[in-house]
């Protein structure tokens, strides 16, 4: 099969078409013949080196797939040779073929096409496990995301707003807070000609909100915790701003705040696919109904993944960016 294999960690050139055998199947796996994977922000750091590899993974970029199924493991019954899937992966998405655990696969929602499923698993699974596993986003609560357009972000936004909730967000640009208030957002802030903090607290009337998804970290923190209102919580689930920051503590226990983050890709099967069941139940049917929809920004052929990855770190996009076989 055609891959894309990372040379050596650095830039984008170190990204080339090779070929490799197809995968070898593991119990509770299928082989997916793929016809899309998405682009992850931490498929770069991986290409980087800054990224390891989970234990047993492949080293393969690529954490989210769709495809058809082509074969099972002989353990497997709720997949069928020809079903049409979207599934979270460890790795090994930037592929002709990927093996998947049957577990994380997910049908595709009607109405969506097979390709932009492959921008469904990582995102949402993501969302919902961080911000109402984790954060435990609650009705009639608010949600404040940091970096609205991205992949997380636009998929955020839909979520909460079809749940019902408040939603508020930042982004970089009058353009991309523009999108984000498309795509649902109550108020989206450009965070490069205003102070967040304070948009929140006037738009809160100084009560600030529930629960703050954040991607940014660093000195972010501080500046999210005077966000938050009371008995608030804040999820980290990224460090572009960097790996510390100060917490002021007598704030955190004064307003009894909760600070949690997570990882998904190592967590077990069994993890993602109990996240893959509450989204099935609550989430694919607003997609079928397209209260909620995948934003991609762009797709490009697998051999382009440099092209890919330069506009991943760029930040220009808006939504998702997608390989296709």
């Amino acid at each position: 099969m055609r891959c894309i294999d990372i040379t050596q960690p650095g830039g984008i050139e170190m990204l080339k078409l090779a070929q490799r055998p197809l995968p070898t199947l593991k119990a509770g796996e299928v082989l997916l013949q793929v016809a899309a994977a998405g682009v992850n922000r931490a498929d770069t750091s991986q290409r980087k080196g800054t990224y390891p590899v989970p234990a047993g993974a492949s080293d393969i970029l690529g954490m989210e797939v769709s495809g058809t199924v082509v074969a099972m493991a002989a353990d497997v019954k709720q997949w069928q040779l020809g079903d049409q899937v979207c599934a979270l992966v460890t790795g090994g998405g930037y592929a002709e073929y990927c093996a998947a655990p049957a577990d994380n696969c997910m049908p595709i929602p009607k109405g969506i096409s097979l390709v932009d499923a492959a921008a469904l698993p990582e995102t949402f699974m993501t969302v919902w496990s961080n911000v109402w596993d984790r954060a435990r986003l609650a009705p009639g609560e608010s949600l404040l995301i940091q970096g609205g357009s991205s992949g997380i972000g636009v998929t955020a936004i839909q979520m909460a707003k079809a749940l019902g909730h408040k939603v508020y967000t930042t982004a970089g640009s009058d353009e991309k807070c523009a999108a984000c208030e498309q795509l649902g957002a109550d108020r989206a802030i450009n965070y490069r000609n205003s102070d967040f903090v304070a948009e929140v607290l006037k738009l809160t009337d100084g009560r600030g909100v529930n629960v703050v998804l954040d991607m940014v970290a660093g000195d972010y923190v501080q500046r999210e915790i005077q966000c938050l209102a009371d008995d608030g919580r804040l999820a980290i689930i990224a460090t572009l701003g960097g790996l510390s920051g100060e917490v002021p503590f007598s704030q955190m226990m004064r307003k009894r705040l909760t600070i949690t983050g997570s990882t998904l890709r190592p967590r077990p099967v069994a993890f993602k696919r109990d996240i893959a069941a509450r989204l099935q139940q609550h989430i694919w049917p607003l997609l079928e109904q397209g209260r909620i929809k995948p934003v991609i920004y762009q797709r490009f052929a697998l051999a382009d993944a440099p092209a890919a990855h330069a506009l991943m770190e760029s930040s220009q996009h808006i939504g998702k960016i997608l390989l296709t076989c």
